[in-house]
């Protein structure tokens, strides 16, 4: 499979282009970015990957794939491009500003039979995958009560409106995951946070999500928190999983690790990095399972080889944008929003 990446910030050089070179039976084509220290980044990162000025040259070099990695404000005018071409393509998340604009890129690829994905690559954390297992074996019981968050110090972030702020930018996984644990939601309500240097972008927020099958999720991230809680605790009828810090993916690709670097070792956890499960005094280390985001190009590439489905589906991405779309209404009008009152009805 010939694939092609369209920006090399952050995301495309540390999240994409490193597990795309890892994965057999695929081939990088080439790169689109203009920045001359970009193009000489490349060079160093992947010899002989070509690099390209626009998605027509790259498109023109032969490419079953395209994925864009580039800021949220001109992203889906890239991805409707690559659609309008008949390329398969992977958007990076957030995966529009909108529910009206997500609807719009899904319509537009339906027309054409264009296979569209949405990169959420936190649903292979080392730690979620472990949840997941968790919960489907029954180990925590009935689970009412599911808290994520994603919090860091990074007051560079303050401001970089690339993701759309906090809420959209991290938000996005979050309630992706919340979503793919518990399902369908029934009432949103949310908290913003800015500071009084930047009151447009939000650094921070607090999301509580009531689902259908009657778990309250409470999702937050942030990127001025200086002490972070526990990434995930989750309290059931028979237990509660607690478990600190973030999967340990982004940090090794950030220091030029890879799972063609890494092989076996790639994903696996420190043992003194993984989670507990408590209930009352007693408390149990709950060995952590790989961590796979390369799980999402292998999913990929099987799907459009017709050998099951993407990894990530557009209905998946659109539900994750509506209800993304309630939290910010709720936090605009400081009230709790209703997934079948007038948000819906107005964004699809």
């Amino acid at each position: 499979m010939r694939i092609g990446l369209v920006g090399y910030g952050h995301g495309g050089r540390h999240f994409h282009a490193p597990l795309l070179a890892s994965l057999a039976g695929a081939h990088l084509v080439g790169v689109v970015t203009r920045s001359a220290e970009r193009r000489r980044l490349l060079a160093e990162d992947h010899p002989g990957v070509a690099a390209f000025d626009n998605i027509g040259q790259l498109a023109a070099a032969g490419v079953d794939a395209l994925v864009i990695s580039t800021p949220l404000e001109g992203r889906p005018a890239l991805v409707l491009e690559a659609i309008e071409r008949g390329i398969a393509v992977v958007s990076d998340k957030p995966f529009a500003a909108d529910g009206a604009e997500a609807a719009a890129l899904i319509q537009a690829a339906a027309a054409r039979q264009v296979p569209l994905c949405v990169y959420m690559n936190r649903r292979w954390d080392s730690d979620f995958l472990t949840l997941r297992t968790l919960i489907d074996s029954g180990a925590l019981g009935r689970v009412d009560r599911y808290e994520s968050r994603i919090e860091r110090y990074a007051p560079q972030a303050v401001g970089n409106a690339s993701g759309g702020g906090m809420l959209r930018d991290l938000g996005s996984h979050l309630v992706d995951q919340a979503l793919e644990l518990f399902g369908p939601v029934a009432q949103v309500y949310a908290e913003l946070h800015y500071t009084p240097e930047e009151a447009v972008v939000d650094h921070g927020f607090f999301v509580s999500l009531s689902h259908v099958n009657g778990v309250r999720s409470h999702l937050s991230g942030s990127c001025l928190q200086n002490s972070p809680a526990p990434r995930f605790r989750v309290s059931g009828s028979a237990g509660c999983y607690r478990v600190d810090g973030l999967d340990g993916q982004e940090q090794a690709l950030v220091a030029g690790r890879s799972p063609k670097t890494e092989g076996e070792r790639w994903g696996v956890e420190e043992h003194r990095r993984w989670g507990w499960l408590e209930q009352g005094e007693q408390r149990e280390r709950v060995a952590s399972q790989r961590g796979a985001w390369n799980q999402f190009y292998q999913r990929l590439q099987n799907a459009l080889q017709g050998r099951g489905e993407l990894p990530v589906t557009a209905a998946e991405a659109l539900a994750t944008t509506l209800v993304l779309d309630a939290a910010r209404l709720s936090a605009e009008q400081s009230r709790v929003v209703s997934m079948s009152g007038e948000l819906e009805k107005k964004q699809i």
